[in-house]
């Protein structure tokens, strides 16, 4: 599995095409290094990009907890699925992100490509730098999840 760290500013071009990262490649493993899975994020207002073999690993996630016969579930499915896209590097590294996904997120001339462990979060760039937690926020935040909680769990 590739984990990805680093935030990389990137210009969007008129066919909705954005150069990928030479820094963010590096991080992916060879064999599956030019396919990925686009989706809007189920949380923020953000597209998330896999690559095959995470997308793969997610599915296996949802498929060992859902049941397709369930009507809950199959809104869930319907609702995760929806509007994801296959992504292909082209011969220059550029990603062509399709421009129902951009519009629905606000991207317009720049977005962020933020490395998140498994996935990749684009974003507009106005809406990612108006995100950040305050230092003192994301301290208790970091304590209530990784803090005493943690411990507990494990003794």
């Amino acid at each position: 599995m590739s984990t990805f760290i680093g935030e990389y500013t990137c210009k969007v071009d008129n066919k909705g095409r954005i150069l990928f990262p030479s820094a963010l490649k590096r991080q992916i493993k060879p064999e599956v290094q030019d396919r990925f899975v686009i989706k809007k994020d189920i949380f923020d207002r953000c597209l998330v990009l896999f690559t095959m073999e995470e997308w793969d690993r997610q599915n296996e996630l949802i498929r060992s907890r859902l049941n397709p016969y369930n009507k809950e579930h199959n809104v869930f499915l319907r609702n995760f699925y929806r509007g994801a896209a296959e992504i292909v590097l082209d011969g220059n590294n550029r990603m062509l992100i399709p421009k129902r996904l951009l519009q629905a997120v606000g991207i317009g001339k720049t977005v962020v490509l933020a490395g998140m462990d498994s996935k990749i979060e684009i974003w507009a760039e106005e809406t990612y730098t108006s995100i950040e937690a305050s230092e003192d926020d994301f301290a208790m935040l970091a304590e209530k999840i990784m803090g005493n909680g943690n411990k507990e769990k494990s003794e």
